[in-house]
């Protein structure tokens, strides 16, 4: 890049698919290209001059194309605010509905389930931790997504979504929590929050090995495994779950915090390519 404009050479090396460029900086480049239309004239004409075969393939492509799209009947333009296609996927709206669900059933069963089925375990403490993890399968989930192929491969793709679609699930899912263990009285945020902001850090580091959405199923399946489900089968508190949420433990949630945080700093490349 050179001032304001990319170099010839970065276009033509570009246009040409060349291999060797870096990954960071083809995703500047095409991220300039969004907001720079010389650049893309310079982007249309090396094409042009440089990969014939391209613009002849484009060219093909569009003379099909124009016939049907001229025929097709507009759909109704929609009103959505531009910051709401960058903080959620068009799927998000029901999944966080349906995760917010799942706080007042847990709310519900915890104000009218008999002491037999959970014991002295509330069941908003015993999906607190994971809950989050929900909202963040959903939000970067190939299946549960209509345009991820489309997200994916646009230069903004990669962690800075990731991480904005997240935020997205905290801002709805936390208050929430929040709200459960205040009309509940048998948790404290202290309790849940710093586990939960520990899974969640947790599923986006190991997503950038396996995937989000693979990550976070994983860990909430683990801790219904492992907590929620002996809680179920038993009528008492897990061991676990007391242990886990002890004062004693809250350095270790710092620690696994920091050390997830600093592997999704150090792997941010990565995301791009999930």
């Amino acid at each position: 890049m050179s001032g304001e404009h990319a170099s010839g050479r970065l276009i033509d090396d570009y246009a040409r698919g060349d291999t060797a460029m870096a990954a960071d900086t083809v995703w500047a480049l095409e991220a300039h290209l969004e907001t720079c239309a010389p650049c893309r004239g310079r982007l249309a004409a090396s094409v042009a001059t440089g990969v014939p075969g391209v613009a002849a393939l484009v060219d093909t492509v569009r003379a099909g194309l124009e016939p049907q799209l001229d025929a097709a009947v507009p759909a109704p333009a929609r009103r959505r605010p531009r910051w709401v296609s960058a903080w959620l996927t068009p799927v998000m709206t029901p999944w966080l509905a349906m995760t917010a669900a799942v706080t007042l059933m847990a709310l519900l069963l915890d104000a009218v389930a008999p002491a037999r089925v959970f014991g002295d375990a509330s069941p908003v403490l015993l999906i607190a931790p994971v809950l989050p993890l929900c909202g963040v399968a959903a939000s970067w989930s190939r299946a549960l997504d209509p345009a991820h192929e489309l997200t994916a491969s646009t230069a903004r793709a990669g962690l800075p979504l990731l991480l904005r679609r997240t935020t997205a699930v905290l801002l709805v899912v936390l208050p929430g929590l929040l709200l459960g263990g205040w009309l509940t009285g048998t948790m404290t945020a202290a309790q849940w929050l710093l586990p939960s902001l520990a899974f969640t850090s947790t599923a986006l580091a190991l997503g950038s090995v396996i995937g989000p959405a693979r990550a976070a199923t994983a860990l909430a399946a683990a801790w219904g495994a492992v907590v929620v489900a002996p809680a179920w089968a038993t009528g008492r508190t897990p061991y676990v779950l007391q242990l886990a949420l002890q004062p004693d433990w809250l350095p270790v949630w710092a620690l696994l915090l920091a050390l997830a945080t600093a592997a999704v700093i150090a792997r941010r490349n990565a995301y791009s390519t999930l």
